[in-house]
């Protein structure tokens, strides 16, 4: 008989982000460093007579990228009937990847009940659902490149603290891109991916901006957009300065903010044995 388990589904920050022109497919290349971080949703998936899904935490639409991965799964496996359980944390519409990283928590979660192999086909159903997930299923630092396909693995820094921060605003992807492809922008010509920088905090809204200049302000030794955005962070010396900030954060605009630490590439990949 299968076994229950319990897949971690961490959220994303992008340490550095360049973003080309659209293709005539309308894609954007992009050139990209991706950290997982400590903000989580967990997914809970078991045997059962039929098939459930049930969401705790938010509300998705009936096409979701949880739904999509699973027909498309289905197309290359035998995928039984399963209970699945989402307990959403990572907020939509963020910049924070908590979609993708739901679908990539699906694909680790079929392949450590048996039901698909960690192979080309899977890889291709990541890169179908999403320009992100394929990051998930490689976890903690990476770098990315062409449509966020090509990955490289990247050795784990020394794990420090952050603020993630989500104004109460949401940034549909599609529109920040529109955005961004109205901008004059050279984007090969920032090729220093060891420092903080993002494409996208050109066309961010006054709400994402203010966030930054506040977590600096704060004690924030850098901060910046994460993706399209919403959602914002810091980096902070010790958890104690980033509580601090987060709670001053929290008095000063309506919103959320997190106080979590980096994930190494075994922290963001668990699956756990459920009940």
């Amino acid at each position: 008989m299968l076994a229950s388990i319990k897949v971690v589904c961490p959220a994303k920050i992008n340490t550095f982000l360049s973003v080309g022109p659209p293709d005539r497919r309308k894609y954007h290349p992009l050139r990209t460093i991706f950290q997982a971080v400590g903000l989580c949703d967990t997914l809970w998936m078991s045997p059962a007579s039929e098939f459930s899904f049930e969401i705790v935490g938010a509300e998705l639409p009936a096409e979701n990228t949880v739904s999509k991965t699973l027909r498309m799964a289905g197309e290359i496996a035998a995928i039984p009937p399963l209970r699945i359980r989402l307990e959403k944390q990572i907020p939509m519409q963020s910049g924070l990847g908590g979609g993708s990283s739901n679908a990539a928590g699906v694909l680790r979660g079929l392949c450590a009940m048996g039901l698909m192999k960690p192979n080309s086909e899977m890889a291709s159903v990541a890169s179908v659902i999403g320009a992100d997930v394929p990051f998930f299923l490689v976890g903690g630092r990476a770098r990315g490149e062409g449509y966020g396909d090509r990955l490289t693995a990247l050795p784990d820094p020394k794990p420090y603290w952050l603020v993630v921060a989500k104004p109460e605003i949401g940034i549909p992807t599609a529109e920040a891109y529109w955005h961004l492809d109205g901008v004059d922008r050279d984007w090969q010509a920032f090729p220093q991916e060891d420092l903080l920088y993002n494409d996208f905090e050109q066309v961010a809204p006054g709400e994402c901006l203010d966030v930054i200049e506040h977590l600096r302000v704060h004690g924030a030794t850098d901060a910046g957009l994460s993706g399209s955005g919403s959602a914002v962070f810091g980096r902070f010396e010790t958890s104690e300065s980033a509580q601090r900030a987060a709670d001053r954060l929290n008095g000063e605009f309506v919103g959320q903010a997190w106080v979590v630490s980096t994930l190494s590439r075994s922290q963001s990949l668990v699956v756990e044995n459920g009940p």
